[in-house]
C-alpha cells in the first residue's frame, strides 16, 4: 500500500475503531478466567521469590504495540472469531493487512522509560510486568528470531530502539521486581498461522499431526525468543505467559525454565497462567476478584480504563475505586496488577500521571495497611477490609469509600476486637472506639478527606 493511501485508510479506521471499540471491550471471550486448581512450586527460590513478591501487592501491567497507534484492543481484531468486531467496510484479510503496516507507522519519538517508571513509583507500585510481544506478535524487543519488531520500522534508528532493554532498566533502577509478559501464540508467525491457510480462530491454523514439521519450527521459534528474554535482558523474578490455549508444555516450557532457573534467573516465578500445574505459581483472575479469601499466591489484573492499551479518550476508575479494589485484593490474599498502557509516542498521559499519582499519595500515608500484610481470617463487612501485620497481633481495617458515598462519621464491624487503642494511620491518631459485646464502632474526626480510611489496632 502507498504511503498515502496508508495514511487515508489510517485516519478512517482511527475514526471508525472508536465506534466499534466499546463492543470489543465490552466482550469476555478474551478475558482469562481463574484456573480451577493450585500446586505449590517445590524450588526453594521460586518460594522465596513468590513470598517476596506477594509483600509488593501492587504493580503495573503495560501493554504498548502496534494497538497503541490507533488506540483499539490489543491484537484481538486480527483474530477472526464471531465476537469480535471490525469496520464494515473492510474485508478480514484487508484489515489484517492494514494492522500489520502499523508496523510502517509505530514511532515513538517520545519514548521515555524513566518517566514511566517514575510515574509508577509515584502511584506506589512495587512490581512491573512489560509486554515484549502479544497475540499479534510484534515484539518490543530486538528478536534475532522475526524482524516485526519495533527495532525494523520507523525507530529503527533510535538509540534505544530496542525499547524493552530500556523499559526493564529503567524500572530496574527504581527498585521494581521485574516481570516479562510474552504471547506464546504468535499469529504473525508463519508457523503458528500458515498463510497457506485461512486463519478461523486464535489457535493455529493448521493440524499439527499433518504438519508436525511447522509445529516443531514453531516450538522452536518460540523456546529461542523466550532463551533470548530469560539471556540478554538482566535478571528478571517473573515470567508471565499469556495465551492460555496453548500450554507452556507444548512449547517446550519446561527446558526454557530449568536453562534459566540454572542460569541467571535463579527464583524465576513462572506463571503460564490459566494452566494449572507446577509452571502456573500464581493464579492470574482477569478484570475480576474472587468472592472468597484464598492464601496461596494470586493477582488480579484489572485495567485502569476499559482497555490494556493506550486509548485516546480514556475513561478513568477513579482513585477510590483503585485504592477500593486492592483493599478487598489484600484482604483476600492477592496482589493487584494495574493496566496502563503507553501513549504511542511513548509517554505515560499527564493526567494518567496525575491520577496515578493520587493513588501513590494515599498509598504513602497508609501503605502500612497494604504492603507485606498477610490474611486475617475475619476479614470483610461491609466496605470495611482487614489485613493483618506478620506479627499476627496487629490489624488492618480499611475502609473503602464508594464512588457514589462520602466517607462516614463511624465506622462499625463485628468480631475483630481491639486490645487498647485504635490509631487513624494518618497523622498516628487515636481514635474514640465503643466496644458493645462484638460490636466495634469507631468515631472518625471531623472533616476527613472523601477518601479509603486506614486503622490499626491490636487484636484480643
Amino acid at each position: 500500500m502507498k504511503v498515502k493511501q496508508f495514511i487515508k485508510a489510517f485516519t478512517f479506521l482511527v475514526l471508525a475503531l472508536n465506534v466499534v471499540q466499546a463492543t470489543a471491550q465490552d466482550e469476555n471471550s478474551y478475558i482469562h478466567k481463574q484456573s480451577d486448581g493450585y500446586q505449590w512450586p517445590t524450588d526453594k527460590a521460586v518460594l522465596q521469590n513468590l513470598d517476596k513478591w506477594q509483600d509488593q501487592k501492587f504493580g503495573v501491567l503495560m501493554h504498548w504495540g502496534l494497538y497503541s497507534v490507533p488506540g483499539i484492543v490489543e491484537s484481538w481484531q486480527i483474530c477472526n472469531e464471531d465476537w469480535i468486531t471490525r469496520p464494515a467496510e473492510f474485508t478480514y484479510e484487508g484489515y489484517k493487512q492494514w494492522y500489520w503496516g502499523l508496523s510502517n507507522v509505530f514511532n515513538p519519538t517520545k519514548f521515555d522509560p524513566d518517566q514511566w517508571a517514575q510515574a509508577m513509583k509515584d502511584a506506589g507500585m512495587r512490581y512491573m510486568i512489560f509486554t515484549t510481544k502479544h497475540h499479534d506478535g510484534f515484539c518490543l524487543f530486538d528478536s534475532k528470531y522475526t524482524d516485526f519488531s519495533i527495532a525494523h520500522g520507523p525507530f529503527a534508528d533510535n538509540p534505544k530502539a530496542d525499547a524493552a532493554k530500556y523499559v526493564f532498566q529503567a524500572f530496574r533502577d527504581k527498585g521494581f521486581m521485574i516481570g516479562c509478559y510474552f504471547s506464546k501464540p504468535d499469529w504473525h508467525c508463519k508457523w503458528f498461522w500458515n498463510p497457506y491457510y485461512a486463519t478461523p480462530d486464535r489457535m493455529q491454523n493448521y493440524k499439527r499431526d499433518q504438519h508436525p514439521d511447522w509445529w516443531k519450527k514453531y516450538q522452536k521459534f518460540t523456546q529461542n525468543q523466550l532463551n533470548e528474554l530469560m539471556t540478554r535482558y538482566g535478571k528478571f523474578d517473573i515470567l508471565w505467559l499469556d495465551g492460555g490455549w496453548i500450554r507452556g508444555d507444548e512449547v517446550g516450557l519446561d527446558s526454557v525454565l530449568a536453562k534459566a532457573r540454572s542460569g541467571q534467573q535463579k527464583g524465576l516465578i513462572c506463571v503460564d497462567r490459566t494452566i494449572q500445574g507446577p509452571n502456573e505459581n500464581y493464579q492470574t483472575p482477569e478484570q475480576t476478584i474472587p468472592d472468597h479469601q484464598i492464601n496461596h499466591p494470586w493477582e488480579s489484573c484489572i485495567t485502569f480504563t476499559h482497555s490494556w492499551g493506550w486509548l485516546a479518550n480514556p475513561d478513568y476508575k477513579s482513585t477510590n475505586k483503585v485504592l477500593g479494589l486492592l483493599a478487598e485484593i489484600v484482604a483476600k490474599g492477592g496482589c493487584m496488577v494495574l493496566g496502563v498502557g503507553p501513549s504511542p509516542e511513548g509517554l505515560i498521559p499527564t493526567d494518567e500521571v496525575a491520577r496515578l499519582k493520587e493513588i501513590g499519595d494515599w498509598l504513602r500515608v497508609n501503605g502500612e495497611a497494604i504492603y507485606s500484610t498477610r490474611t486475617t481470617k475475619n476479614y470483610h463487612q461491609g466496605h470495611t477490609w482487614f489485613t493483618a501485620n506478620k506479627n499476627g497481633r496487629t490489624l488492618y481495617a480499611i475502609y473503602a469509600v464508594p464512588d457514589s458515598e462520602q466517607v462516614p462519621q463511624t465506622i462499625t464491624w463485628e468480631g475483630n476486637l481491639p486490645k487498647g487503642k485504635v490509631i487513624l494511620i494518618d497523622g498516628n491518631k487515636e481514635l474514640d472506639t465503643q466496644i458493645k459485646g462484638k460490636q466495634v464502632t469507631v468515631t472518625l474526626p471531623q472533616g476527613m478527606p472523601n477518601q479509603p480510611v486506614a486503622l490499626k489496632f491490636d487484636v484480643k
